[in-house]
């Protein structure tokens, strides 16, 4: 698979957010997917190495991946705001990046979520809000998920989660916990800390296997 990756400034709600573009093969994305990346106090950046296997894993599957930098992270302006204003981004990069990259849909492309870790707070609340909106994520991917750390929303059943389950970031049973009051399982790889060293591979595998299981599923009950 050949992916033509671009980085590009864009304007955002208090200045300029750095965003990385992971372009399909396809002539025109299926969709496009946010993913976002660890927290930015503690090294995360959208070069993190879960968070490119995320994007990968997407742009196989024919979607645009946006890989966003949080505030005060590479080139983004601003300061790192605890989930607050990182959402706020999120949000703007959802209702404007098909405009801002130029593409010009005859309908809004469906859109994917994903975040690993502190991005998973964040793009667990994005899905929440859309929810409201009445216009739910296509797909919603949540990777070393903060529970227990930050107060993650209640997710949909349809989300996949997965976890380490040498995970002491964020320990797995605080995942458990949270996922019980979801009614979500959760997948756990096994002998995986929270960084899933040597594990990517498994984790793209994952990924794609339950976008294409969803996708199969749409177009059954369509």
């Amino acid at each position: 698979m050949t992916v033509r990756s671009e980085r590009r400034l864009v304007p955002g709600p208090v200045g300029r957010i750095e965003v990385a573009l992971d372009w399909p093969e396809a002539p025109s994305p299926v969709g496009i997917a946010h993913i976002a990346h660890p927290h930015p106090l503690f090294g995360g950046s959208l070069d993190n190495k879960v968070v490119s296997t995320l994007a990968r894993a997407f742009c196989a599957l024919g979607w645009l991946a946006v890989r966003s930098s949080f505030r005060g992270v590479g080139a983004t302006e601003g300061q790192h705001d605890n989930g607050r204003g990182e959402l706020d981004d999120v949000m703007h990069l959802i209702d404007s990046i098909a405009q801002l990259v130029g593409i010009a849909p005859a309908a809004p492309l469906p859109v994917a979520l994903a975040g690993y870790s502190f991005g998973s707070f964040v793009v667990a609340q994005a899905a929440a809000k859309l929810q409201d909106r009445g216009a739910a994520a296509r797909h919603l991917v949540l990777i070393g998920a903060a529970a227990g750390k930050w107060p993650m929303p209640a997710v949909a059943s349809g989300a996949l989660v997965i976890h380490g389950q040498q995970d002491e970031t964020i320990p797995l049973a605080d995942v458990f916990a949270w996922a019980a009051t979801c009614d979500i399982p959760v997948v756990v790889i096994p002998a995986t800390d929270h960084f899933f060293h040597r594990r990517l591979p498994i984790l793209k595998q994952l990924v794609t296997r339950h976008v294409l299981g969803a996708e199969a599923e749409s177009a059954r009950s369509n």
